[in-house]
């Protein structure tokens, strides 16, 4: 058989996407109906400025997976991360969602997120080097 590896163009990473997608559905079928649901949300002050945000998605099988959270630094430790994450929680619930995931890294915020309930299933060493990467869960919603 002859092949060859190329980059991908416009459109391609979307179609291999859903192609994954596919074949996952095929082997265990979505508990939603919309199969990505957007859990995106931030806070911001008076002015309008963002001083938080938080990109999370909801997929197939009422999991969450939180991408990215972030807190201007001027607000961090006064309970704006806290209060944004909850409420992710509660829209994600609201769905019907009862698992959620994330990573951070060490230099980043796990001692926050295990304060909310967090906890850690999986580490990667040396990610970036002489660094570790860690992933947790949190069940807030029993099946």
């Amino acid at each position: 058989m002859n092949y060859k590896i190329e980059n991908c163009k416009d459109g391609d990473a979307d179609y291999i996407i859903d192609r994954l997608v596919e074949y996952n559905l095929s082997r265990v079928p979505a508990e939603q109906e919309t199969l990505f649901d957007t859990l995106d949300k931030k806070i911001t002050d008076d002015a309008g400025k963002i001083i938080a945000g938080c990109i999370a998605k909801m997929y197939c099988w009422n999991v969450a997976y939180i991408d990215t959270l972030w807190v201007d630094s001027e607000y961090r430790g006064k309970g704006v991360g806290a209060r944004l994450l909850s409420e992710i929680e509660e829209s994600a619930k609201a769905k019907g969602c009862y698992l959620i995931h994330l990573d951070t890294f060490d230099f980043q915020a796990k001692e926050f997120y295990e304060k909310q309930g967090y906890a850690v299933f999986g580490v990667l060493d040396d990610c970036p080097k002489r660094h570790c990467r860690y992933y947790l869960k949190k069940v807030i919603s029993t099946l």
